[in-house]
């Protein structure tokens, strides 16, 4: 017998195409962007570039449209945080 169910897409990927869709609004309309590091199912670290490099409104950008939205499809996440290496 052949198995036809199509394997579960791991939280991580579900992640990782999340936050490359944001990546794109955030790159459309304003010039930066948003990058998948690392997420162990309670901690999300991404890095930010493009206009948030050095922007002081970066931390906005991070709590209110990454954090904010990676809250509504990930309700259990515990904290983003971002890396600059």
């Amino acid at each position: 017998m052949v198995d036809n169910r199509t394997p579960e897409t791991s939280e991580q990927e579900r992640m990782q195409a999340l936050l490359e869709k944001l990546s794109s609004y955030i790159e459309h309309y304003h010039g930066g962007a948003v990058e998948y590091v690392s997420f162990d199912g309670k901690l999300l670290k991404v890095r930010l570039g493009g206009a948030c490099l050095g922007c002081p409104l970066s931390p906005n950008t991070l709590r209110g449209w990454v954090e904010g939205t990676v809250r509504q499809f990930f309700p259990d996440i515990e904290r983003v945080e971002a890396v600059t290496d």
